[in-house]
């Protein structure tokens, strides 16, 4: 039998220049083997500045992106595609740099009807000197991704964190500052605009940060999240509804809070390059729905390629 991918050849663009560098990097070599296993002609590239000379010289049929944090994912690469006219996977300019901006990304969803956190943007060294909201609160930089740079300054805290003032801080002067939410932590993957599954993610310290995500034994994630059905369909629906508003494409993954003492659901993000691993959370989510990740990474692989470059420039 032909592999579904045989005389494809795909370019899986991996690393980046992000602090997300070497999240990517274990992403991209999970789909590269994947996509050899499905038959395809596979060119791992570890995307730097010279990546529209490389893939000039590369000519692939699809860009499988599977880089991570801003420039990979922040609609910068997806411009260069867009230049190249290579199709690509994921999603394109516009929503890619609307769901990394997290301020507009609010805005939209907001006005999509969708519960968001409170706060708002602030100066870095504003934010470091005093408190710029009433603990407990949660500070973010406002364009990056896979939680670095997140602080939870507890309730009773005497001064902001500390790091928001150093001189080697590279995550931007802006940052996001948000009431801290309490209750559980819940994640919702949506591929080709339907919602997968709810996991309920429980860190071991209590708090989703980047260690919980990437570190030994950082979390658990319980998969159907352990809340009344209620609330389940409620973050399907808006998990559906924040990537419609985004104008998202291929795969995404929205991450809630869920205060169940009051029954409140609150969206934090949309994730456009959600991790890709078998373990990760959305390819988690597709094998519970049935789908493997090789199947899940075929998906991707013929969705960008169908809509080919110019297609996914607006979403």
């Amino acid at each position: 039998m032909t592999p579904p991918l045989a005389g494809r050849h795909v370019a899986i663009l991996m690393g980046g220049i992000s602090p997300e560098r070497d999240v990517s990097l274990v992403s991209g070599r999970a789909c590269a083997d994947a996509l050899e296993r499905l038959g395809a002609r596979v060119s791992r590239v570890d995307a730097g500045r010279d990546l529209a000379a490389v893939l000039t010289a590369l000519k692939p049929d699809v860009c499988f992106n599977a880089l991570h944090g801003a420039w990979g994912e922040d609609g910068c690469v997806q411009g260069v595609l867009e230049t190249l006219g290579l199709p690509y996977t994921h999603s394109g300019v516009l929503a890619s740099a609307l769901a990394m901006d997290k301020a507009k990304a609010k805005a939209v969803l907001a006005a999509a009807g969708l519960d968001v956190p409170g706060g708002g943007l602030f100066d870095r060294f504003d934010a470091g000197r005093r408190h710029v909201l009433p603990p407990p609160y949660v500070v973010k930089p406002n364009a990056q991704g896979s939680s670095v740079g997140v602080f939870r300054v507890f309730e009773g805290a005497n001064s902001p964190p500390e790091a928001l003032l150093a001189a080697d801080w590279d995550l931007g002067r802006e940052v996001m500052v948000e009431p801290y939410v309490p209750g559980l932590e819940l994640s919702v993957a949506v591929l080709g605009g339907r919602a997968l599954a709810v996991t309920q993610i429980e860190a071991r310290t209590g708090f989703y940060d980047y260690d919980a995500k990437y570190g030994e034994g950082g979390s658990t994630h319980i998969l159907p999240a352990r809340i009344p059905a209620g609330a389940a369909r409620g973050a399907l629906a808006a998990a559906a509804a924040a990537h419609r508003a985004l104008g998202c494409q291929g795969l995404t993954r929205s991450d809630f809070r869920y205060d169940d003492i009051n029954d409140l659901l609150v969206l934090l993000e949309v994730n456009t390059q959600p991790g890709m691993t078998p373990t990760s959370l959305a390819p988690e989510q597709a094998a519970h729905e049935g789908m493997g990740f090789d199947e899940l990474v075929l998906w991707i692989t013929e969705d960008g390629h169908a809509r080919g470059a110019g297609q996914g420039s607006a979403g």
